[in-house]
């Protein structure tokens, strides 16, 4: 464990569910584990004993918490989840907190497999659809571009951008055709508790966290992790967004839950502190903003200069992506805080400087 880790609680302590298994973490939630082929290898996934009106009157069964992206190895995986874990109950419905591929990747397959409802914020839904639509929908050449006029533009590296035409439909290749829409502020009753969607932004497009009172446990996605601070990035859809701003408030939320509230997290495991690792969110990214003001000082910098400011390691492709949109959205945060200017140069590479006194 890191120093931060340290200051959290992990109830569970070092216990992660098998392959193919669950762990229940409190009474009717499970908690499943699947491997990812990323850096970020394993994403978490959460079964709830759940009851819905059926045409005969109440039906038992599960609801499921995200999805894992879609491969043949997730499939089996839940295969045995079914055979193993549901004890003989049908799954009754399929939440996603948001549409990124390892949360809604098989979203489609298990509303048809056991003739269900994708339940989902408006927003991270139509982006979903959109981003399964063909090729060009997410990545190419605009994001190639995009990229390149923000200083990744070396020609090697533009050129494997612009080939990665399909890489959101390869692990999200359909999405259902209809859903039911969580706002914030819904209650769902799941299994007799009243669950409440939190909205959170900045990460996802319309993230949705679910927290129970009774149960004083929270859900929460991608929004509140215990290890890895959550990426904040500008992408070419929405090439002046304010994410890093936006993130910050969206945890800020979670504020008015209590201090040992039980958070259940994509990445990491379960643990107690979410007050303590609200903060050492807000102290990591103001010691990544103070780095980043520094750097514009010495020389107005671009998005890809700030990248070995911001990632002290080396990266592949898939990681660079990621990294150069959290670099842009911090030069994005003192931009609209009006310590940083924007000029774009004659190369056509977008650099940022500070702002005259």
């Amino acid at each position: 464990m890191n120093d931060l880790e340290l200051q959290l609680h992990y109830p569970l302590g070092e216990a992660l569910p098998d392959s193919g298994r669950c762990l229940e973490v409190v009474p009717g939630i499970k908690w499943i584990r699947m491997t990812l082929p990323f850096a970020l290898n394993h994403i978490n996934l959460w079964l709830l004993r759940d009851e819905m009106d059926g045409p005969d009157g109440k039906v038992q069964g599960w609801s499921i918490v995200d999805c894992c992206i879609s491969n043949d190895g997730a499939k089996a995986q839940w295969e045995d989840i079914f055979t193993h874990e549901l004890e003989g109950l049908p799954v009754l419905r399929v939440i996603v907190t948001h549409m990124h591929p390892d949360h809604i990747g098989l979203a489609h397959w298990l509303c048809q497999r056991w003739n269900v409802n994708l339940w989902i914020s408006a927003l991270d839904y139509q982006v979903a659809r959109f981003g399964t639509m063909g090729p060009t929908a997410f990545g190419g050449e605009r994001a190639a571009d995009f990229f390149a006029m923000h200083g990744l533009n070396a020609p090697d590296t533009v050129a494997q951008i612009k080939a990665r035409t399909n890489y959101f439909p390869s692990l999200v290749p359909s999405v259902p055709e209809q859903y039911h829409r969580l706002l914030d502020g819904t209650v769902l009753q799941i299994g007799g508790h009243a669950w409440r969607c939190i909205s959170g932004y900045g990460h996802a497009p319309e993230h949705m966290a679910l927290y129970c009172d009774d149960l004083n446990v929270l859900i929460g996605g991608d929004m509140m992790l215990p290890r890895i601070s959550t990426n904040v990035s500008v992408y070419e859809q929405e090439p002046e967004a304010n994410s890093l701003d936006l993130f910050l408030d969206s945890i800020d939320k979670f504020k008015a839950l209590p201090e040992d509230t039980l958070v259940l997290p994509s990445h990491g495991k379960p643990f107690t502190g979410m007050h303590t690792r609200i903060q050492q969110l807000h102290d990591h990214h103001r010691d990544r903003l103070a780095e980043v003001m520094e750097a514009c000082a010495e020389k107005p910098c671009s998005g890809a200069d700030i990248l070995p400011v911001l990632f002290k390691r080396s990266m592949d492709l898939h990681q660079t992506t990621f990294a150069i949109g959290e670099s842009i959205a911090h030069l994005h945060s003192l931009w609209f805080a009006g310590r940083l200017q924007r000029k774009l140069g004659d190369d056509g590479v977008l650099r940022f400087g500070v702002t005259p006194a």
